[in-house]
């Protein structure tokens, strides 16, 4: 089956984007595992079929990211809260490989690891398997010092739009497309890719109508060409 459109995890070694796409596609949380190369999970969304693609942070896969970038409808750029270089990582390799995705493609900014940092992320799973989006109050002392806040992923977000030479009134807002999740808890993460979800869906009707105008109806063709006048038949 042929997705309707694609979303591209990019994001340095050990920021947790096998582990977001893990626990938003399978309701649970996956340890450290590194990728390599990539892999990918199919989505259905409505009527459409959206596939994820999780990339190698690792410097040995780099050259692969353009790749997978290809075409891509939406770039989700991850870094880790307790970790300020995985964001100066994002700025100064993996920026360049989003020129193969799509023109209009949507960007996110997501800093992950929010459990280390914030008692308010540890949020427990209900019995029914759904994972609250409300922070709750927790006596849980803070573990790591938080190295990346909201300000300065608001900052990248808007140096991704200068380099995509993108006027800040024309794209998504910052707020709306800046996060902070755990993949741990769960924390933000449904919310993350159902943003990205709803935000894509216009891309893929939009390309949908344009390529039923540009299909071509060989039954009509064929019939207009036969009778077509002509003095050799």
């Amino acid at each position: 089956m042929k997705p309707d459109g694609k979303v591209v995890l990019l994001g340095d070694v050990n920021v947790g984007k096998t582990s977001l796409l893990h626990r938003y596609m399978e309701r649970r949380f996956q340890g450290t595992v590194s990728t390599v190369g990539g892999a990918f999970f199919l989505k259905q969304w409505g009527p459409h079929h959206i596939s994820l693609w999780d990339t190698a942070g690792r410097e040995q896969f780099h050259g692969l990211g353009s790749m997978y970038c290809r075409g891509a409808a939406a770039v989700i750029l991850t870094y880790d809260v307790t970790n300020f270089q995985s964001v100066v990582e994002l700025e100064d390799r993996f920026l360049a490989l989003t020129d193969t995705a799509n023109r209009d493609c949507i960007f996110a900014v997501v800093g992950n690891k929010v459990d280390l940092t914030d008692a308010c992320a540890c949020v427990p799973e209900a019995e029914d398997g759904h994972l609250s989006e409300k922070p709750i109050s927790s006596s849980v002392p803070t573990k790591v010092k938080k190295q990346v806040r909201m300000d300065d992923a608001i900052a990248f977000y808007k140096k991704i739009l200068k380099y995509k030479m993108m006027d800040e009134k024309d794209a998504p807002a910052a707020e709306k497309m800046c996060f902070e999740t755990s993949a741990k808890s769960g924390y933000m993460v449904d919310q993350l890719f159902e943003t990205v979800f709803d935000m894509v869906v216009p891309t893929i009707l939009e390309q949908k109508a344009e390529g039923s105008s540009q299909t071509v109806d060989l039954h009509n063709y064929k019939t207009a060409k036969n009778t077509q006048p002509g003095c050799c038949r």
